[in-house]
């Protein structure tokens, strides 16, 4: 299932400099599998050693936040908008 995926500006290295791209996949798990199989080394932003969803990066399938469904099993239907999203710190 093809889904578009919003990619941050701080990966868009990975990305040639593309904001969206196209992956493949029913899950998030498959839908970042693909991405890293096109775009390799993005996939070590987004996932920890464990391969587990880094603390500090939000993913979200539409208006969803991974973390409260499925996470990585969430599913990714046809159509379906991703957004990675690295939090931000900071302030005065």
């Amino acid at each position: 299932m093809s889904v578009k995926v919003r990619i941050p500006t701080i990966l868009r290295t990975y990305t040639g400099g593309e904001a969206e791209v196209t992956a493949e996949g029913a899950t998030l798990s498959e839908v970042i599998a693909d991405l890293e199989k096109n775009h390799q080394g993005i996939a070590a932003r987004v996932l920890d050693d464990a391969g587990k969803l880094r603390r500090f990066v939000n993913v979200y399938v539409n208006d969803d936040d991974v973390r409260f469904e499925q996470g990585l099993e969430t599913p990714t239907p046809a159509g379906a908008g991703v957004s990675i999203i690295p939090a931000v710190a900071g302030g005065c």
